[in-house]
C-alpha cells in the first residue's frame, strides 16, 4: 500500500498556506472556521458549527452501521512573531502558525474531501466525524468542545489525533500505547521578605537571594524525589522582582511548569516543591507561598486503538517506517481531554528536518507540504480499517 494520489493536492497546499498566512489565536479562529466550513460544505458533507465558539464538525455517513469514529485537527496559531520571508508568511503581526495546526487542518480537510468524493468506493459502514478544534495552545479547546456536547451530538466509539513532528523523517510515523504526552501544571511561588537599601542588605530579607536559592533547589525535586524510572520536569521560566538598581525589593515571584505522566508523580512533585519553599523560607526568614494551576492531563493512548493505528502505518508506509523511540514527549496536548472521554490514539507524523532544522514553536518553523498526502492517506486508511464492513478492528 502506498499513499493515495490526490488530484487536488495543489489546492490542499494552497489552503494550508492561506491558513498559515492568516493565523488566529485561541477561540478567535473565525476566518479559519469559515474556510473549513466552506470547504466541507462544498464536499457535500453535513456541517455543524459553534462548539467551543469556533469549532467545526462535519460528518460522513455510509451504510447502516452504527459504529462511528472521530478524527480531530487543531486550528489555532501562536502569539509569536514570524521570521520567515516566504510568500505565505503571516500577515498578522505577532501571530504565526509555528506548530503546524495549519497543516493538521489541511490534512483533515483533504481526508474529508477524498472520502466524500470516493464515498461509493470506500470500505466504510458507519460514520466518520471530522472534528476541527479551536484553542489547543494552552486554552483547552478540546475540553470546551466536550463541555458543549461534542460526544453527545456526535457519538463516537473512538477518537484519533495527529501531530506533525520535525526531526522524524518524511514518510515515517511514531505510534505507541500508553502516555505519549505529559500532563502540565503551571506554578507560581510568591516570596515576601523585607525591602531595604541595596547597600545595607543586613537590614532586610533579600527576596531575590531567596528566589535564587529556590531556583537551584527546585532542580533537586526530580533528581532526588522522583523514582529514576519515572519521568518528570520542573522548570522555572520566570523570575520577577525589583524595579531599581539600589533597592532590594519586598516581593518577588517565580513562575514555571511541571510536567509528568501520572497523578501520583504530580502529587509527589507538588509536595516536594512545597516542602522546599517552607524550608528555604524558614532558613532565610522569608514568607513563601505556592499556587499550582493544573492544566492539561497526560495524553494516554489506549492499547487496542494504538495497535490498529500501528497496523495502518505498517500497511501504508512499511514496517520499517513505524517508530516509537521519540515517544513519549514532555510536551502537553489538550487532545488528552478527548482521550479521557473515549478510547483512541494520538500519533506523530514525520515532518522532516523542518525549515532550517528548527523545531515546533520556533519563529522560523513552517509545515512541510510534502507530508500532506501521507496524512490524508493515514486518515482514510484508518477509517476504512476500523469501519470496514465486517472489520475485526471495530472499536470495542
Amino acid at each position: 500500500m502506498v499513499p493515495l494520489k490526490l488530484p487536488f493536492l495543489a489546492d490542499l497546499a494552497a489552503i494550508r498556506r492561506d491558513i498559515h498566512a492568516h493565523p488566529e489565536l485561541a477561540f478567535n479562529e473565525r476566518r479559519t472556521a469559515d474556510l473549513v466550513a466552506r470547504e466541507l460544505s462544498d464536499c457535500g458533507l453535513q456541517v455543524h458549527r459553534g462548539l467551543a465558539r469556533t469549532g467545526v464538525v462535519a460528518t460522513l455517513r455510509k451504510g447502516k452501521g452504527a459504529r462511528a469514529i472521530g478524527l480531530r485537527a487543531d486550528m489555532d496559531a501562536l502569539p509569536l512573531a514570524e521570521k520567515n520571508d516566504f510568500p505565505h508568511r503571516s500577515t498578522t503581526a505577532g501571530l504565526m502558525h509555528a506548530c503546524g495546526h495549519d497543516g493538521h487542518t489541511a490534512i483533515l480537510l483533504g481526508a474529508a474531501r477524498y472520502m466524500a468524493e470516493h464515498r461509493d468506493e470506500l470500505d466504510i459502514d458507519g460514520s466518520v466525524h471530522f472534528i476541527f478544534q479551536p484553542a489547543e495552545e494552552s486554552e483547552g479547546g478540546a475540553a470546551v468542545m466536550i463541555a458543549d456536547g461534542l460526544f453527545e451530538k456526535f457519538p463516537v466509539d473512538a477518537v484519533f489525533g495527529l501531530h506533525n513532528w520535525p526531526g522524524i523523517p518524511v514518510g515515517e510515523m511514531a505510534v505507541m500505547p500508553g502516555p505519549v504526552m505529559a500532563g502540565t501544571c503551571a506554578f507560581e511561588i510568591f516570596v515576601h521578605g523585607q525591602g531595604c537599601h541595596a547597600a545595607m542588605p543586613h537590614q532586610g530579607v533579600d527576596t531575590l537571594l531567596v528566589s535564587s536559592q529556590l531556583v537551584l533547589a527546585l532542580q533537586t525535586v526530580v533528581a532526588r524525589n522522583v523514582h529514576p524510572c519515572e519521568s518528570a520536569v520542573v522548570s522555572v521560566t520566570q523570575m520577577h522582582g525589583g524595579e531599581a538598581w539600589n533597592i532590594i525589593p519586598d516581593d518577588a515571584v517565580l513562575r514555571g511548569t511541571i510536567r509528568c505522566f501520572t497523578g501520583e508523580t504530580q502529587t509527589l512533585v507538588e509536595a516536594a516543591v512545597e516542602r522546599l519553599c517552607r524550608g528555604i523560607g524558614s532558613a532565610f526568614g522569608a514568607q513563601i507561598s505556592v499556587r499550582f494551576d493544573h492544566r492539561y492531563p497526560p495524553t494516554v493512548n489506549s492499547a487496542a486503538e494504538t495497535e490498529v493505528c500501528r497496523g495502518v502505518v505498517r500497511q501504508l508506509l512499511g514496517a520499517d517506517k513505524l517508530r516509537d523511540q521519540e515517544l513519549p514527549s514532555m510536551g502537553a496536548e489538550d487532545f488528552a481531554y478527548m482521550l479521557g472521554e473515549k478510547p483512541g490514539c494520538y500519533v506523530w507524523l514525520g515532518n522532516g528536518p523542518g525549515s532550517g532544522g528548527c523545531t515546533l514553536h520556533n519563529p522560523h518553523y513552517d509545515f512541510n507540504d510534502e507530508i500532506l498526502p501521507i496524512g490524508v492517506s493515514y486518515w482514510v486508511r484508518l477509517a476504512e480499517t476500523i469501519l470496514g464492513a465486517g472489520s475485526a478492528n471495530a472499536p470495542a
